[in-house]
């Protein structure tokens, strides 16, 4: 099955409105750092030399502060020459302008991949990176895996293979988190095994007068929750087409009309953190920390963190499907970082792409609760960040990572974290919140 997100493109149809209406020598096609936008993609330069000028690049991202920190300083450390800006942006904010920002005349040099940056790629606003990635050998240092969700269907023209829009370094994982000695207390012993197992500890958490479920719905956690459940009711093919775009996919099937439902359940059977509607993902996984709840609903990004305040009082397992013997499936990206056409440092930018691919960064990436690209280049992990490296190798040996829903359509997101809410308060019938859901698929792929 091709799980390449990318490329259902429109290229060829947007080249030619464009020589329509422009004169034949704008569609010749621009260097780096041009303002002016060239529909299609474009190409990192062959060349890998970095000059020996000074050069500052500027780096947008919204995910893991602390781990770009720490790769920036590494890299710096290396390459003296070179000085990476940080620019840190909420998620909320940065998918929101995401589109105003590439497009315009101040657009960073790097910018963390997102929902979006397909369509960005297409009309040539971040650069194909097929030239570095056989220059510098990625497909040696990065598995296939880790590229399949940044890799493009289409050939690349600098190349002649496939095109080539982000390099990752860390890659995540959802699943739950959940607190030894609490799930003693409640008479949880083991992770469970199964769906129905998973309820019936969630039942258990409340009977001992625990709070089972922490969940951040105010911004992504909700999501988590929605989409771990749709992991287990939705057969992988018939999520990847929604997600992609595939004509005739919906998510008003009955799977997904499950999962919507399971979330309601959960809701009038108290299994949520008080406010969960009100609290951001990072709150709730600070009140976890401090014991508020038996179980919580995040990504592995929250790995690190858990395991300085927790010790070995946490683990983390996948949201388990509804028999034993079911594949491990769960949502899951990779930290990922794309070059925009307007840079004047391509080469710079490349090394510092490269850069995250040296074992180096994989420890860095791996010390801040990241799955690196290449996991044998890093020493073994031991507690919660070894429970999730050993869901995440089970999953991708199981080919169940899943990419996140809001990347069925730009302007996804508000409407699933809006409508989980719902789901969560219980004001909204499943049926309805996913009718929302595939208005806006039809909107954006019915075109």
């Amino acid at each position: 099955m091709d799980r390449t997100p990318w490329v259902r493109r429109r290229v060829a149809a947007a080249a030619c409105a464009v020589a329509l209406v422009l004169p034949l020598t704008a569609c010749d096609a621009l260097t780096p750092g041009s303002a002016a936008a060239v529909p299609g993609p474009r190409s990192v330069p062959s060349s890998t030399a970095v000059p020996d000028d000074d050069i500052t690049l500027r780096l947008q991202f919204a995910d893991a502060p602390p781990m770009v920190d720490a790769l920036i300083a590494a890299f710096e450390k290396g390459h003296p020459t070179i000085k990476v800006e940080p620019q840190y942006k909420t998620f909320s904010d940065y998918v929101q302008n995401l589109k105003l920002t590439m497009t315009s005349d101040t657009a960073p040099d790097i910018a963390q991949y997102a929902v979006g940056m397909t369509d960005l790629a297409a009309d040539g606003h971040i650069l194909d990176l097929s030239p570095y990635r056989e220059a510098y050998g990625w497909d040696d240092a990065i598995p296939p895996v880790s590229l399949d969700q940044l890799t493009a269907g289409q050939t690349s023209k600098a190349t002649g293979g496939r095109a080539l829009f982000g390099v990752p370094a860390g890659l995540s994982m959802t699943g739950i988190y959940y607190n030894k000695k609490l799930a003693e207390r409640a008479g949880i012993h083991a992770p469970p095994r199964t769906l129905a197992e998973f309820e019936d500890q969630l039942a258990a958490a409340k009977k001992a007068d625990l709070t089972p479920l922490g969940v951040g719905a105010l911004d992504s956690g909700g999501i988590h929750l929605w989409a771990a459940l749709l992991n287990q009711t939705m057969p992988t093919d018939d999520y990847w087409d929604w997600v992609n775009g595939t004509k005739g996919a919906t998510v008003e099937k009955p799977a997904g009309t499950t999962a919507s439902e399971l979330v309601v359940e959960w809701g009038r059977k108290g299994y949520y953190n008080d406010s969960a509607n009100g609290t951001a993902q990072v709150d709730s996984t600070a009140q976890f920390a401090k014991g508020d709840s038996v179980f919580l609903i995040n990504g592995n990004w929250a790995a690190g963190q858990l395991a300085t305040a927790m010790k070995d009082n946490v683990g983390f397992f996948p949201m388990p499907g509804e028999r034993a013997s079911d594949p491990i499936v769960a949502s899951g990206f990779s930290v990922s970082y794309a070059v925009s056409s307007r840079t004047e440092h391509p080469e710079a930018a490349g090394a510092f792409l490269d850069f995250l691919t040296s074992p180096e960064a994989g420890q860095i990436i791996s010390d801040n609760g990241f799955l690196p690209p290449n996991p044998e280049a890093v020493a073994k992990p031991e507690g919660v960040l070894a429970d999730i490296a050993e869901a995440h190798r089970r999953a991708v040996a199981d080919d169940g990572i899943t990419t996140f829903p809001d990347f069925a359509a730009p302007a996804m997101l508000d409407r699933l974290r809006s409508g989980i809410q719902k789901l969560i308060a219980d004001r909204v019938e499943p049926a309805d919140y996913l009718d929302s859901l595939q208005d806006e698929w039809e909107e954006h792929h019915g075109q």
